[in-house]
């Protein structure tokens, strides 16, 4: 499978900002090919990133301004294929079940034990993704950057980072390691970056999208954590920005295959 994605945001730094971005897919084994182009360009003039290595694949380009700046940014990428699965490693096990700032398994460890009971494996999994999906109504501007898995569930709405944290939430409670994954997905409408989770179970990663809005097979790794606050595509380290504007895009060369939420996928 071939897919295109691109990312363009505009933003204004104040002076003695720091920021960190996460836009470009993870480089990852197992690509048949693998194109990508990242040019950020202030007053005219193109500036260069240093780029940081993440778990998982994961890159974030980080920027230092001295002095107020206004900034464009676009990334385009050109990936064939897929990725090797990615093995598992005992230390992210462990991480990957404690409770962290957006998913507070602590606080939901009684809601997932009386709606889940005995569950394990894929099973738990699949039941866990289908009652958020059915628990939840998707509405764009619901929620707040600090809302948790908790507030998600009180309020019974979100997008899709609250969606994929009350997942996450509800699976470390049973102590299935899970994570948040931020991804391109081609399909998405209306098309922006894409939060969705990811569960390790019987042996291996799996993806889960309890949005439903968008195919997994097709979705391609930005990074992935523990939550939100390690997947933010633009944050900054020191100092402050303003976005002006963000676009994104993810297309499939072809036909855009189809979701069967039932099926057992892992993130391309």
């Amino acid at each position: 499978m071939q897919r295109n994605v691109s990312a363009r945001l505009s933003f204004t730094t104040a002076a003695r900002t720091k920021l960190a971005m996460a836009v470009a897919v993870a480089r990852q084994p197992g690509y048949t090919s693998f194109e990508e182009e990242l040019l950020i360009t202030s007053d005219g003039e193109r500036l260069e990133a240093r780029e940081l290595l993440d778990g998982h694949g994961g890159r974030f380009h980080v920027l230092e301004f001295g002095e107020p700046a206004e900034v464009e940014v676009v990334y385009t990428a050109r990936v064939g294929g897929t990725c090797e699965p990615e093995p598992a490693d005992e230390m992210e096990l462990i991480r990957y079940v404690r409770p962290s700032r957006y998913a507070e398994s602590d606080r939901l460890l009684p809601t997932s034990y009386a709606q889940f009971g005995s569950l394990r494996g894929m099973d738990l999994v699949t039941a866990v993704r289908n009652w958020v999906h059915g628990q939840l109504s998707y509405v764009s501007g619901s929620s707040r950057g600090t809302d948790g898995a908790v507030e998600t569930l009180l309020h019974r709405r979100g997008v899709c980072r609250d969606y994929a944290h009350l997942a996450i939430a509800l699976l470390r409670a049973k102590d299935v390691p899970a994570r948040l994954a931020a991804v391109y997905a081609p399909g998405l409408r209306p098309m922006d970056f894409h939060a969705v989770a990811e569960a390790y179970a019987d042996g291996a990663w799996h993806v889960i999208d309890p949005t439903g809005l968008a195919p997994r097979s097709a979705m391609l790794r930005i990074t992935a954590g523990r939550d939100a606050s390690d997947t933010a595509f633009l944050s900054t380290v020191g100092g402050s920005l303003t976005l002006k504007r963000l676009s994104v895009g993810a297309e499939v060369e072809g036909e855009l295959p189809a979701e069967d939420p039932a099926a057992v996928v892992r993130l391309a």
